[in-house]
């Protein structure tokens, strides 16, 4: 029970956590896609997937090793995070490099304009991630959900000030998501007293070690960019920025679903290093895969049935098209939180090699079905090839699993239910009228939830239980 307990308070915490930066930012869409144009948003999505493949490669990912070795007992904590920050420091001095050259060369007119701003979204995604990833670590997470908070109310902030009030535009975005973040590392810097921090002087035992772990990881880490974004660049070669612009905004639709997997999969990758038993021989793993599973899936369907509804909500003008893709990218959510369950395992024994495989083999997938797809059904079929490059990313971790733990899982009964989430979102684009579409996928929903009753009860049996201990 102590297991679940500890799971159950680190979930509630990182929920308060990413409550705000997820459903708040979820909340204000319509503000984004009322004030910004469809090329402005593509411009903005591409900065930031950019900046993605960059940090972990040029960091050589080590924000997943800071977040591994903070959590060993007898590893000095400020030398792990030295090491951090003295990567992410050296990574600075290539992007500044680039974007000089570029300002001189004026190879991008975009990116001269943008350069101050990129080189600043860089630094904040690069620092934050590795502070947070040792905050998580160390096990403080109300510092965490407190942070989040404040983050997330700055960014809100600074969004309406900079969209509404000064109307900055692009500027004003780029902006708003730089500010949140860059003084949720100070809080959090400010707040843990770290004195022993120099990143001019490191442990260099130490630092081979996490070094050895995180590289392998570089090739996850890209993998899963390329799997999650390298789409909106093939979509931008072949369909426009106005077109990724859509694509990109579908993406906030199924963030509904990323919440529950940022939350659990933040707590699970500490729950999972904590209680690792190659036997599970209390089911801890196998329950936990079964509700989490169980989750994931019903919600799934819910978000699935309400595409269109959402939709009119949320996207304004020329966006409304972006509910063609919003399915198959939330379908692929599922999969992606799954395969992260699994690399909560594959966290604690330490096999990073594993998850470089199955994301590279996940990610030449991805790139393979979007060139064979995109140029002739467009977006739709960057979606699609989402969601299979997930599943494949899955699959692989799943079978690699069994050679590590005994976990037990009711593998036909879940595909039976993902295959109702397939047909979920191909209903959408049959000739059938609305209402019929409507009222299938309500039929399905049900069929989905009576699929998953047993989990749900176990749920909410386990939940009271674990109440009733803590009291």
């Amino acid at each position: 029970m102590a297991g679940y307990r500890s799971f159950a308070k680190n979930v509630g915490l990182l929920t308060l956590a990413n409550f705000g930066t997820k459903i708040l930012s979820f909340l204000l869409v319509p503000l984004y896609t009322s004030v910004l144009t469809t090329n402005e948003y593509g411009t903005y999505d591409l900065a930031v997937t950019t900046i993605g493949v960059l940090v972990p490669l040029l960091t050589q990912n080590v924000v997943d090793a800071v977040l591994r070795f903070s959590m060993d007992k007898n590893v000095d904590k400020c030398g792990v995070l030295s090491i951090g920050i003295k990567h992410f420091l050296i990574s600075l001095v290539p992007v500044v490099l680039v974007l000089i050259a570029n300002s001189v060369l004026g190879v991008s007119p975009v990116l001269v304009e943008l350069s101050p701003l990129v080189l600043l979204l860089y630094v904040s995604q690069a620092l934050s991630g590795i502070v947070l990833y040792y905050v998580r670590g160390i096990n403080r997470f109300t510092d965490i959900a407190v942070s989040s908070v404040m983050c997330s109310a700055l960014i809100i902030g600074c969004n309406i000030i900079f969209l509404v009030v000064f109307q900055w535009g692009l500027s004003g975005y780029f902006l708003a998501n730089i500010v949140g973040p860059l003084l949720q590392c100070v809080y959090l810097l400010m707040r843990l007293k770290l004195h022993g921090v120099n990143p001019f002087c490191v442990d260099k035992q130490l630092e081979h070690e996490m070094l050895i772990y995180s590289r392998p990881m570089m090739a996850n880490s890209i993998s899963w960019w390329v799997t999650n974004v390298s789409d909106r660049y093939v979509v931008t070669f072949f369909c426009g920025v106005a077109a990724n612009g859509i694509y990109s905004v579908a993406s906030k639709i199924p963030s509904i679903l990323s919440i529950v997997q940022t939350v659990v999969g933040q707590a699970w990758t500490i729950s999972a290093v904590e209680e690792f038993d190659p036997e599970d021989s209390n089911g801890f793993f196998s329950n936990m895969y079964a509700a989490y599973n169980c989750v994931m899936v019903v919600v799934c369907s819910f978000i699935i049935a309400c595409n269109l509804l959402l939709a009119r909500i949320l996207y304004a003008n020329e966006f409304y098209a972006a509910w063609q893709y919003a399915p198959f990218l939330t379908i692929s959510i599922v999969f992606g939180a799954l395969a992260g369950y699994v690399g909560g395992v594959l966290a604690a024994v330490k096999d990073s090699k594993e998850f470089a495989r199955s994301s590279v083999v996940g990610a030449v997938v991805n790139i393979a079905l979007n060139l064979l797809t995109v140029p002739f059904i467009g977006a739709l079929g960057a979606a699609v090839a989402t969601f299979v490059s997930y599943w494949v990313t899955w699959f692989m971790r799943v079978r690699k699993l069994k050679s590590y733990m005994r976990i037990r899982i009711n593998i036909i009964r879940d595909y039976v239910s993902y295959a109702l989430l397939v047909l979920q979102a191909v209903l959408f684009f049959t000739p059938l009228s609305l209402v019929a579409v409507h009222s299938c996928e309500a039929v399905l929903v049900v069929i989905v939830v009576v699929l998953y009753r047993r989990e749900v009860s176990a749920a909410l049996r386990k939940g009271r239980s674990v109440v009733k201990k803590g009291k």
